[in-house]
């Protein structure tokens, strides 16, 4: 039987291509195809080594490990977590993918007698890389364009007060409008235990406030001034302290709306 190593390794760096595209959709990761296609070189050369004789046991670490480079590759490590959420969900979607296509094969491409099967036609492989292939870009481009958008509303923010400078991740939220109606002011809202190590025994008032859900008193501090990177500094800023969660587990501080103005 002729094996035609090219071809193989063709249809697996499309096949990889396809796994970690549909990877990135699903966990909405932000990644360059540039990234990808190199994961998915990786993934088409190493296919080699099945050519190579070795134990079952050795085969499956080595795929393994490949695997986990691959990822690497492809998105980076922030943190164990995020790193393990990859993995999974490209292990997952391989065994979806995979057996979906293996279920194309045996109805469509395969005849049989018995148990004896016997291959006719186009392979479905390349009907399916064909068809999926540009449905899937397009929905990568889509969704990166979403998240490109979303992740311009993130800023760093470096706020002083006390002779200190405290840098955080802001996020400008276009429903904080908030402002102090004693002076007009503009407020920031954190709920940073790193902003509160450093205004003990700080002077501090109430305002009060009013959202969709509920209203109260927010406890509020005067800061000298505030950078935001992209925007520039801004001064007799508000900032109001926070217990609750914010828009996100890595937003500190979110950032009022009136800042985009002059």
């Amino acid at each position: 039987m002729k094996v035609y190593v090219d071809l193989i390794i063709f249809l697996n760096f499309f096949f990889d291509f396809i796994l970690l595209l549909t990877t990135s959709i699903v966990l909405k990761r932000r990644t360059s195809i540039k990234k990808i296609v190199l994961g998915s070189l990786l993934g088409s050369i190493t296919i080699i080594v099945l050519f190579v004789p070795l134990t079952t046991l050795t085969l499956f670490l080595l795929k393994v490990f490949l695997s986990v480079l691959i990822i690497l590759i492809t998105f980076g490590y922030s943190d164990f977590k995020y790193f393990i959420t990859n993995l999974v969900y490209f292990y997952l979607i391989s065994i979806i993918l995979g057996g979906f296509i293996y279920y194309l094969n045996v109805s469509f491409s395969y005849k049989n007698i018995g148990m004896v099967f016997f291959h006719k036609g186009i392979s479905i492989n390349y009907i399916f890389i064909l068809i999926c292939t540009p449905i899937i870009m397009y929905i990568y481009y889509k969704q990166m364009k979403v998240i490109r958008e979303i992740n311009s509303l993130y800023y760093k923010v470096d706020i002083y007060i006390n002779e200190s400078k405290l840098e955080l991740i802001g996020y400008m939220d276009t429903g904080n409008t908030l402002i102090d109606p004693y002076t007009n002011r503009p407020v920031i809202i954190t709920n940073s235990k790193k902003f509160e190590s450093i205004i003990k025994n700080t002077p501090f008032f109430y305002i009060p406030y009013q959202s969709i859900n509920e209203g109260g008193l927010l406890r509020c501090y005067k800061v000298k001034k505030i950078f935001i990177e992209g925007i520039g500094v801004k001064k007799n800023i508000v900032v109001g302290v926070v217990k609750d969660k914010l828009k996100s587990n890595k937003v500190e501080v979110l950032l009022n709306y009136l800042l985009m103005e002059g």
